[in-house]
Formats: structure tokens, C-alpha cells, sequence
């Protein structure tokens, strides 16, 4: 039995498709105005092992993740940077999905941009108005009557009360009730905008999800999320104006990732502790920076470091080590082992991935065994389990020999890096230290670092310095 976490009613549930077998879910996606920094990452991250692990157990599952290409910010950063708002967006969303490439994000179904569906949105809107849930301002933006939604606040466990002490009125808006929201925002005739019933202006940002996600998937479907931070007001806005415009239920289930702290602050560029994805993956190997994101559960906060990172390495290294040596791709595949119940079990618990992550390290442990023991079949019959468990996280696809050696180890001369190795072993057993350590220095220079075991020694390649 899977259950999941669900924020709406504050417990795990069962879950229990709307049409059995398949899945429709809907996530919120990237404001395209800058670069992805590592929350955005964690948030991309958890939904697609979510998604992975559904497809696994044998689910048909449609993902929609959004693009939201209009939006303030970016028609400011367009300003600032003196070029059209569509170019600036264009950019950060190949960005975007070069980063996501980078971390082995796969990509979602549809991702649909909220300038491609403005007619679903001025629809939407228009419905609002005629069911008296939206009205529209002396000024020309629209509304969201608050008020007229009693079910306003359950998500976030609002009350109006508490709402309407905290709210305000921002310079030039026209709300009847401060806790109000755009639906429409008009436009000077020369700015940024599209033809509407209320005049030339464009979508408030809330409104953009509940359109594209009906449009995609329907009234009624089964998953939405997103980072734990649009709890409110987008996702509380979000029922109101879908449930208030279609009369159906909206999503059934809400899921919700923790947010990402830096050294055990908030991640702020005015603290210098802000990094993006290109930030982090200059220093730190990809597959690295992945297991970091994941082997957290993905509703906890996740604090960020280097010593984090550093542990993430090290786990990889113990599982590809594992690996080392057997012949996984020739091996029969093990059929519902205990560790892959065990592995179900945990991911079943609400995608419980560093439970996940203890049943992996506990078959590389008994492959390890098996390799002591000389059962390299055996062996090699666990080890393809492992590779199989990892592809559900994302993990484990690279050749454990190619992974253990570094990023760049295909584009150096192997060959030469060997004599070098074997030059130094030489030198080692003639006690010649000096000729030793100028080969290592040598070696160093090439960005390769030599570990000295007692089956010999092996090589493997750090990033530069930048």
C-alpha cells in the first residue's frame, strides 16, 4: 500500500488514484528570470524521484510541471537588462533544463508556459466574474473575492481574522478587502500585455496554474505540488479560484518538499550564502550534488554544506565500489528479493529515501560479503539489483570503474597515468621516497589522485581548482 503525506488534511494517506493505474499530477515550476539556484534544484529534485518511483510500480503517470514566463520580476529584469521579456525567458529556460539535464532530472510530460494558454486564463476569469467570485477595479485589474470562498485558509490553516491583521493594500491597487487577489492586472497601453474583457493588461500569477493544470489534466486530478513555501497564498489561491470556477474538487492530494537552508541559515543573496545549480556543480560532481538533494526525506528542511557534500560522496563511493569488478549487465535479475521489498517498503512509507538509501548500503554490504567469499555470481546477481534500485533514485548508471576514477576520466590518457602509477610503485619498492613523491607531484599536477590500498593502488581525477 503506497501512502503519501497529504498538506490538506495534515496525514498520510492511502493513495488511491482517480482512475486506477494512472496518475495525473501537476507541479508549480520555475519563474524564468534567473538561473536555477539549489532550491529550485531540491524542489525538481524530489518530484522527480516521486515520479520515477510511481512509474517503477507500474503506474501510468502523466506530469505536467509549469513554466511561468510573465510575471513581475521578470518584465523588471527585462527593464534592467534593456531586451525583450520573451528573450530573457527563452534564455534562463534552456538554462534551466541544461541544469536539469546535468542533475539526471527527467522531464515532464508537458510543461506548459503561461503566455501559450492566456485564453484559458482570460476564460477562467471570465467565469469568476459571472459567478460573482472576481470583480473588476475602477483602474481595470481583477479581483478575487476572498470572502466569497468560506473554505479559504484550510491548506495553510489560516483564518480570515488572522489573515486580515496581517494583510495590506500595495500603492495603486483597488481592493474592496485587503485579503483580495489579482486575477488581472492592467497594463499601460505601451507595456507588456494581451486584449481582455477588462482591457489590455495580464494574468496575476496565481491564476496561470489553476488554468494551465485544468487545461492539461482536467478539473479533478490527483497530485499537485510543489516547494513547502507556496503553501501560501499561491496554492491556498489556487483551490479557491479552480474549486470557485469549475465546481469540482481541484486536486485530491497536496505534496509539499522542505526548504533548503545553507550551513543552517536561510539560503539569501544579501547574506552571500545564495548559490545556484552552476555554482554547485563546478565544485561538486553531479551525481554527488543528486544524492545530497534526495537522500533526505524530500518533506524535511535540508541544510546544505560542504561537509554534506563531502558525505554525499563518500555514500556513492561505498555503492559504486560495491560494483567494482562484476559483470551486472550478464547477471539474471533477482525477482522480489527481501531487499527489494525492503527498498518498496520504505519508498511505499511516503518516498521514505533515506530508509531507501540504508537498504541499498545493506545489499552493497552483503555484495561485498559475497565478493570476499569469491560468489561473484551471487554477487553479480545482487549487484544488478543494486543498479535497478538506484535507477528508481536516479543513481548507479554510470560504469563503477569510470564513476570511481572522476568526471573527465574518459578525456585523459589512461595509458599514461598507469605508467606514471606503475613508475611510482617501482620507486616505492626501491625505497627511492624522492622519485615517489615527484611522480605523485606529477600526478597531482594532472588533477589525478592516487589511493594506496592493500590490493594496489588506484587513481582517480578531483576538479581543478577554479
Amino acid at each position: 500500500m503506497l501512502s503519501i503525506y497529504n498538506t490538506f488534511s495534515g496525514r498520510k494517506e492511502e493513495f488511491r488514484p482517480i482512475e486506477p493505474g494512472k496518475v495525473r499530477m501537476y507541479v508549480c515550476g520555475i519563474t524564468t528570470y534567473d538561473y536555477c539556484h539549489l532550491g529550485h534544484a531540491r524542489c525538481l529534485m524530489a518530484f522527480d524521484v516521486i515520479v520515477r518511483y510511481l512509474r517503477s510500480r507500474g503506474f501510468d503517470v502523466t506530469y505536467v510541471r509549469n513554466i511561468t514566463d510573465i510575471d513581475d520580476k521578470i518584465l523588471a529584469r527585462a527593464e534592467e537588462n534593456g531586451e525583450l521579456f520573451s528573450n530573457l525567458t527563452e534564455r534562463f529556460i534552456e538554462a534551466m533544463h541544461e541544469d536539469e539535464r546535468a542533475l539526471g532530472i527527467l522531464p515532464p510530460d508537458q510543461e506548459p508556459r503561461a503566455t501559450v494558454y492566456m485564453d484559458e486564463i482570460i476564460a477562467m476569469i471570465e467565469i469568476l466574474v459571472e459567478g460573482g467570485y472576481a470583480y473588476r477595479a475602477e483602474n481595470g485589474d481583477v479581483y478575487f473575492s476572498v470572502l466569497r470562498f468560506p473554505d479559504y485558509g484550510r491548506l495553510s490553516n489560516k483564518n480570515l481574522d488572522e489573515l486580515l491583521s496581517g494583510a495590506r493594500v500595495d500603492p495603486g491597487e483597488l481592493k474592496r478587502d485587503p485579503r483580495d487577489f489579482a486575477l488581472w492586472k492592467s497594463s499601460p497601453d505601451e507595456g507588456v500585455g494581451w486584449d481582455s474583457p477588462w482591457g489590455y493588461g495580464r494574468p496575476g500569477w496565481h491564476i496561470e496554474c489553476s488554468a494551465m493544470s485544468c487545461r492539461t489534466l482536467g478539473k479533478h486530478f490527483d497530485i499537485h505540488g510543489g516547494g513547502s513555501d507556496l503553501i501560501f497564498p499561491h496554492h491556498e489561491n489556487e483551490i479557491a479560484q479552480s474549486v470557485a470556477a469549475t465546481g469540482e474538487p481541484f486536486a485530491n492530494l497536496w505534496m509539499h518538499n522542505g526548504p533548503l537552508r545553507i550551513d543552517d541559515e536561510k539560503m539569501s543573496k544579501s547574506l552571500g550564502n545564495f548559490f545556484t545549480v552552476r555554482d554547485v556543480l563546478s565544485r561538486h560532481e553531479a551525481e554527488v550534488v543528486r544524492q545530497f538533494l534526495i537522500a533526505s526525506h524530500y518533506r524535511s528542511p535540508l541544510n546544505y554544506s560542504e561537509r554534506a557534500l563531502a558525505r554525499s560522496a563518500s555514500a556513492l563511493k561505498r555503492l559504486y565500489t560495491a560494483l567494482q569488478g562484476l559483470e551486472t549487465t550478464k547477471a539474471r535479475a533477482l525477482v522480489n528479493s527481501r531487499f527489494e521489498r525492503a527498498f518498496n517498503a520504505a519508498m511505499d512509507d511516503d518516498f521514505n529515501t533515506p530508509v531507501a538509501f540504508r537498504v541499498l548500503f545493506d545489499l552493497a554490504r552483503e555484495i561485498n560479503r559475497l565478493k570476499g567469499g569469491e560468489d561473484t555470481r551471487a554477487a553479480a546477481q545482487l549487484g544488478r539489483l543494486l543498479v535497478k534500485l538506484g535507477g528508481v533514485l536516479g543513481i548507479l548508471q554510470a560504469e563503477p570503474e569510470t564513476w570511481l576514477r572522476g568526471a573527465g576520466a574518459e578525456d585523459i590518457d589512461a595509458a599514461r597515468v598507469e605508467s606514471l602509477i606503475a613508475a611510482r610503485e617501482q620507486a616505492r619498492e626501491e625505497k627511492n621516497w624522492k622519485e615517489a613523491d615527484r611522480i605523485r607531484d606529477q600526478l597531482s599536477a594532472m588533477n589525478v589522485v592516487v589511493e594506496d590500498g592493500v590490493g594496489g593502488s588506484r587513481w582517480r581525477l578531483v576538479k581543478a581548482e577554479s
